[in-house]
């Protein structure tokens, strides 16, 4: 099981997440979105397209910009739409189970 973990709080956790360029893209499904907040932040990457963040806050403790997608990627990227990467001190752990 992989987990997106700060500040105590899980804020994903799926079987499997996809894996691009090292980062770990967790499922919509499996985010607690309780802890997520969009921002007005966005960014563009050449190949997969305008990222949007979200700042997580736990317990009224607040991490700008420490998560984000690609709403609508690129084709490249079509994989990993509305997918959610985690940075900025969030955790991510555990083992992903092998893909059948």
């Amino acid at each position: 099981m992989m987990r997106a973990v700060w500040n105590g709080a899980v804020l994903a956790e799926t079987a499997r997440t996809r894996v691009v360029e090292g980062n770990h893209y967790f499922p919509p499904e499996s985010l607690h979105r309780e802890y997520l907040t969009e921002s007005a932040t966005r960014t563009l990457c050449p190949w997969k397209g305008v990222a949007r963040y979200y700042t997580v806050t736990v317990e009224g403790l607040a991490n700008p910009d420490a998560a984000w997608c690609y709403p609508r990627p690129l084709f490249l990227a079509r994989r990993i739409k509305n997918h959610v990467a985690f940075w900025h001190g969030v955790t991510v752990e555990g083992t992903p189970e092998k893909q059948p």
